[in-house]
């Protein structure tokens, strides 16, 4: 799913204007202009921020590309281990609940996920090709 780049709330208002400017207005184009090293360090270099970060913001819509996950879960998900929606295919939903629950320690969302909701965010990962490369 396509959502604006204001939703990685990583990304601050200034890198966002940047985005903006240079025609990366959601998650999507962000994810189609970050998935090569080289074009995350042309990136970092026009907003001013480490290569590490912009991965980062690559990596969370990389997660908010499965239906039914925005910022709050992308994040959860990063947290108990899921960097991509490759990652993600490969999970056990039973040990990924636990995993986020701990996780969840830090208050990153005010409602879990059921395993249910978790198997289908595997299953929807599953139809989703590989998009970062490294």
């Amino acid at each position: 799913m396509a959502y604006p780049i204001a939703n990685i709330r990583a990304i601050g208002t200034e890198a966002a204007a940047i985005l903006k400017s240079e025609g990366i207005r959601t998650t999507v184009g962000l994810l189609r202009a970050t998935k090569t090293p080289k074009q995350r360090l042309r990136i970092a270099a026009k907003t001013g921020t480490e290569p590490k970060q912009v991965l980062n913001w690559a990596t969370a819509a990389d997660r908010m590309r499965v239906k039914g996950i925005g910022w709050e879960y992308a994040e959860l998900l990063r947290v108990a281990g899921v960097k991509t929606v490759n990652d993600l295919q490969f999970r056990n939903p039973q040990h990924l609940v636990e995993k986020m629950r701990e996780a969840n320690k830090r208050q990153l969302v005010r409602l879990l996920p059921k395993e249910k909701t978790v198997e289908r965010w595997i299953e929807n990962a599953k139809k989703l090709q590989p998009v970062i490369r490294y």
